[in-house]
C-alpha cells in the first residue's frame, strides 16, 4: 500500500542498484540477485507454480514472535506462508491504510484538506497546528511515512464532511469493495478507544491485500513510505521533513510500501509490499508481535521470500 514504468533497460538498473543500498541480511541476497536475475511475472492467465514436492520449503524454519502472519503473492493471489492469518486481531496504525485507500476512492489527490482543531490535540506522533492546509497526496505521504495521527484524522474527517456520510460507513465501504471480511475501523487513525476496544480490527490476509490495493491505486504516493524520511509542503509554504517509523526501509530490496503500527492493544504491527521480479508485489504483514520484533518477524519472512522464489532452503 506512486510507482510509474520507464523503459525495461532503465527498470532493471534502477532495481539492482536499490538491491545494493544498506541490506542487514546483505550477504544472502546480493549472492541471490547476483545468481537468480530478476524476471518477469507469469501472466495472470498462466497457472504459477510456486512450490514442488522437492523443491526445499524457505518457511519451515522461520522463527515469527507475531500472533499472526503471512506472505501473500498479490500477483496471483496465492498464500506463500500463514500463520493465523484469518485472525481478527487490533491493527493500531495499519487502520491508516484504510484511511487513505478509502479517501483516494473518493477524492482528488489534488483535493486540498485543512487540518481541523480537534485533530491536533489527538496523541503523538502528530506534526500539524490548526487550520494549515494540504493537498490529499503530500497529506498522505507525510502521514503514513510518519504514522501521524492528527494527518490521518483530518484525512478522514475531510473524506467524511466530502462525502456527507459517516466515517464508519465510508470506510466499511471501503474495506467490503476489496472483500475484506475481517477489516472494519472505528475511527480513522488506529488508536485505541479505550483499554478494551481498538480503533481498527483486521487480519494478516486482508492487510496483505488492502496493502497491494493501495500500491496498486496511488504507487506514487506511497513510495513515500519506501524512504527514510518524506517531505512536502504545505499549500501555504510550510516545509514539513518527517522520519520514517520503519528503520528498516533501507534493507529491503525493490521496497513498494512500507507501514507500522504499535499501541497498548495491538503490540507491533507491520505490512510491507515488495518486489521479488518485475511487477511481480508480495505483501508480507506481521501483526501482535512485539515494538521490536515485529521488523526482525518483517525481515525473516522477506528472506524466506526471496528464498522461496530462487528455490532453495535459506538465504
Amino acid at each position: 500500500m506512486d510507482m510509474q514504468n520507464p523503459d525495461t533497460l532503465d527498470q532493471r538498473t534502477r532495481l539492482m542498484r536499490e538491491t545494493g543500498f544498506g541490506l542487514l541480511f546483505a550477504s544472502g541476497l546480493l549472492a541471490l540477485f547476483i545468481f537468480f536475475p530478476l524476471s518477469r511475472a507469469t501472466p495472470a492467465s498462466a497457472p504459477i507454480v510456486v512450490a514442488t514436492s522437492t523443491t526445499p520449503d524457505a518457511f519451515a524454519q522461520v522463527p515469527i514472535e507475531a500472533k499472526a502472519a503471512i506472505v501473500y503473492d498479490l500477483t496471483d493471489g496465492k498464500t506463500l506462508y500463514a500463520k493465523n492469518a484469518d485472525a481478527q486481531l487490533p491493527l493500531a496504525s495499519l487502520t491508516k491504510l484504510l484511511t487513505v485507500y478509502t479517501a483516494l476512492t473518493e477524492l482528488s489527490p489534488d483535493t486540498t484538506i485543512t487540518i481541523p482543531a480537534d485533530v491536533t490535540h489527538l496523541d503523538a506522533p502528530h506534526a500539524f497546528s490548526a487550520g494549515q492546509t494540504f493537498t490529499l497526496a503530500n497529506l498522505i505521504r507525510l502521514t503514513l511515512t510518519a504514522s501521524l495521527n492528527d494527518g490521518a484524522a483530518a484525512i478522514a474527517e475531510a473524506t467524511a464532511a466530502r462525502e456527507g456520510r459517516p466515517l464508519s460507513s465510508l470506510l466499511a465501504g471501503a474495506a467490503a469493495g476489496l472483500d475484506l471480511s475481517q477489516t472494519y475501523a472505528l475511527n480513522g487513525n488506529g488508536l485505541d478507544i479505550n483499554t478494551a476496544v481498538s480503533g481498527g480490527y483486521g487480519s494478516a490476509h486482508d492487510i496483505a491485500r488492502l496493502a497491494g490495493a493501495l500500491v496498486e491505486r496511488a504507487p506514487g504516493i506511497v513510495d513515500a513510505t519506501t524512504r527514510s524520511s518524506a517531505q512536502a509542503s504545505s499549500e501555504g509554504g510550510t516545509f514539513f521533513s518527517v522520519k520514517n517509523t520503519d528503520p528498516m526501509v533501507g534493507t529491503i530490496p525493490h521496497l513498494l510500501l512500507s507501514k507500522t503500527g504499535y499501541t497498548d492493544l495491538a503490540d507491533g504491527n507491520l505490512a510491507l509490499v515488495f518486489d521479488v521480479g518485475i511487477e511481480h508485489p508480495i505483501a508480507v504483514v506481521v501483526l501482535g508481535s512485539s515494538l521490536k520484533a515485529r521488523f526482525t518477524d518483517g525481515m525473516a519472512l522477506v528472506a524466506a521470500t526471496f528464498a522461496h522464489f530462487a528455490g532453495i532452503a535459506s538465504l
